[in-house]
C-alpha cells in the first residue's frame, strides 16, 4: 500500500493550518441545543462525552436483549446486538488505526477513536425487537404515517428520544450525528410508491412485498437539516442525492449515494462483525459444514488475484470447523484482520468537505471475499427455516401490539407515553409515530410478555403493563 505522500488517491496536504484545523473542528463539535456543563476537572473531549453518553443510555442497554440473528432460546453461545455492537467497535477502532498509519496527513480526520467508538456502539439502538420481522411489521404498521427503519430509528433515539435532556435526545455534536447517517435522506425523498394493497390479515404479510425505506424520517428532518447545515449547498444537495439501488435491484426505493468518511468506517466494521461472526456462531451451532462452505465460499472466490487471500481462504476453512476451540478462533482473528489491513481511503473530488471527501474502502478482492461470506450467512443462517419462524412470531406479536394500542392508545399505553401521544394528536404531530417509538423500543422479551398479557389467557403480572420503557 503507498504511503499518503506519494499516494495517487490522496492529495499531497489537506487541511495543513492549525488555525483551518481548529475552525473546522469547532463546527464539527457544535451540538444542537449548546451546552454549559460546569464539571469538576472534566478533561474529555467532545467525543468522548458522546461515547459516556451512549454507553450509559437505556437504549444501550436494552440491546442485551435483543437477539442479533439467531432467535432467543436456541442457543446460549448467540450473540446479541450488544454484543454485536462491541465487537463492532473494536474492529473500528482498528480500522480507525490502522488508516491513521497508512494516511498520516489525515490524522486531523481520524484523530478520535472515542467518535468511531460512538458510532459503532450506538449504531443499532433503533433496531426494534424480533430483527428485521420486528421492522418489516412496524413499518407496514406505519405505512401511511411516514413508515419505519432501523437506521431512522436509530438518528431518533440519539436526537429527540433518550432524556439525557428534555428534546434533544442525547444532544451530541455535529459530527457523531452525521455519521451515524448511514442513509442521509428523508423517507419522503427517497420512498417510491411500489406497495402491493394491504394485507387482509396480519399473517399474510410478505416482507419482500414491504421493504422499508431506508432514510430519516421526515418528523426529524429539523434535526437533519441541522446537521448538515454547516455544509456549502453544493455539497448538501450532493450527500442528499439517491438512486436505484445498483447491488440490490429489486428494492423498489431510491438509496442515498453518498456517506461520511465516519460513516464509512463504521458500517465496514459492521459488515464484518456480521460476515465473520455470525458465521462463527452458525459453525459452532452446527448450522453450516465444510461441504457448503466448499461450494459457496471456496469455489466462488476461485477467480480472486490476491496471493495471500487465496492460499488463506483454504487454511482459514480448515481451522473454523476445526475441533479444537482455539484454531477456530485463530481464523476468526485472521478473516477480521485480513479485512481490516484491507482498507483504504479513496478520495471524492466532487465534495469540498474533507469529512465527505474521503471515503474508506476495501481493496477488490477483499470486497469480494467479504460479500461472498455474507450472503453464505444469509444462506444458511438467515433464510434457515427455523430462524424465519421466529422472525415470522415476532412481526406478528409486533404488529398485533400495534393494533391493540391504536385502538384506543389513552387506554393501554402507558402514562408517560399516553401523554406523548395525546400531545401529539393534540398538536397534529404524526402520534403514530409516538406508538412505533414506544413498541421498537421493546426488548424481545418484554414485547413477548405485553403480548401474552394482552392476548393469552393468563392473567397473572397483569400490572406489568403499566411499566415503561
Amino acid at each position: 500500500m503507498p504511503s499518503a505522500s506519494n499516494s495517487p488517491d490522496l492529495p499531497q496536504t489537506a487541511i495543513s493550518s492549525p488555525d483551518n484545523i481548529q475552525a473546522h473542528e469547532n463546527i464539527w463539535h457544535q451540538r444542537i441545543s449548546g451546552e454549559d456543563k460546569q464539571r469538576r476537572n472534566d478533561h474529555r473531549s467532545p467525543f468522548q462525552r458522546d461515547r459516556a453518553r451512549i454507553l450509559h443510555s437505556a437504549a444501550f442497554r436494552r440491546l442485551q436483549a435483543k437477539t442479533q440473528v439467531l432467535g432467543i432460546g436456541m442457543n446460549d453461545f448467540y450473540r446479541t446486538r450488544l454484543t454485536h455492537s462491541l465487537e463492532v467497535s473494536q474492529i473500528g477502532t482498528g480500522i480507525a488505526a490502522q488508516l491513521r498509519r497508512k494516511y498520516p496527513n489525515l490524522k486531523y480526520l481520524l484523530n478520535s477513536m472515542s467518535l468511531i467508538e460512538s458510532l459503532c456502539l450506538a449504531h443499532d439502538i433503533g433496531h426494534p425487537p424480533f430483527g428485521h420481522g420486528g421492522e418489516v411489521a412496524l413499518h407496514y404498521m406505519m405505512r401511511d404515517h411516514g413508515g419505519f427503519e432501523g437506521n431512522g430509528q436509530t438518528f431518533r433515539i440519539l436526537t429527540r428520544l433518550e432524556p439525557y435532556t428534555p428534546s434533544t435526545g442525547m444532544n451530541l455534536t455535529r459530527r457523531t450525528l452525521l455519521g451515524i447517517l448511514k442513509y442521509p435522506a428523508p423517507y419522503s425523498q427517497l420512498r417510491i410508491n411500489t406497495h402491493p394493497a394491504p394485507v387482509l390479515h396480519h399473517r399474510q404479510l410478505k416482507p419482500s412485498d414491504w421493504p422499508p425505506v431506508k432514510g430519516v424520517f421526515d418528523d426529524d428532518k429539523p434535526i437533519l437539516d441541522w446537521v448538515l447545515s454547516s455544509l456549502t449547498e453544493k455539497d448538501r444537495q450532493l450527500f442528499l442525492s439517491s438512486e436505484q439501488s445498483q447491488i440490490h435491484p429489486d428494492y423498489p426505493h431510491l438509496k442515498t449515494k453518498f456517506k461520511s468518511l465516519d460513516c464509512s468506517i463504521m458500517e465496514l466494521a459492521d459488515d464484518i462483525a456480521y460476515a465473520v461472526h455470525d458465521l462463527e456462531d452458525a459453525i459452532v451451532m452446527g448450522i453450516v459444514n465444510p461441504l457448503q462452505w466448499q461450494e459457496d465460499v471456496v469455489v466462488p472466490l476461485q477467480h480472486i488475484e490476491d496471493s495471500w487471500l487465496k492460499h488463506e481462504i483454504h487454511t482459514i476453512g480448515a481451522k473454523l470447523f476445526s475441533n479444537q476451540h482455539h484454531l477456530r478462533k485463530d481464523a476468526i482473528g485472521t478473516l477480521v484482520n485480513a479485512f481490516v489491513t484491507a482498507i483504504n481511503i479513496k478520495i471524492k473530488p466532487e465534495f469540498d468537505e474533507h469529512l465527505l471527501k474521503y471515503h474508506a474502502e476495501l481493496e477488490l478482492d477483499f470486497a469480494a471475499t467479504l460479500s461472498v461470506l455474507k450472503q453464505f450467512v444469509y444462506k444458511y443462517v438467515i433464510r434457515k427455516p427455523e430462524i424465519q419462524m421466529l422472525e415470522y412470531k415476532g412481526q406478528q406479536i409486533v404488529m398485533e401490539l400495534f393494533e391493540a394500542f391504536a385502538s384506543d392508545p389513552q387506554r393501554l399505553l402507558p402514562l408517560n407515553t399516553g401523554e406523548r401521544w395525546v400531545k401529539a394528536e393534540q398538536e397534529n404531530n404524526n402520534p403514530m409515530r409516538v406508538m412505533a417509538d414506544y413498541i421498537s423500543g421493546m426488548t424481545d422479551e418484554f414485547a413477548a410478555r405485553l403480548h401474552q398479557q394482552l392476548f393469552g389467557s393468563k392473567t397473572a403480572g397483569i400490572l406489568e403493563l403499566n411499566r415503561e420503557l
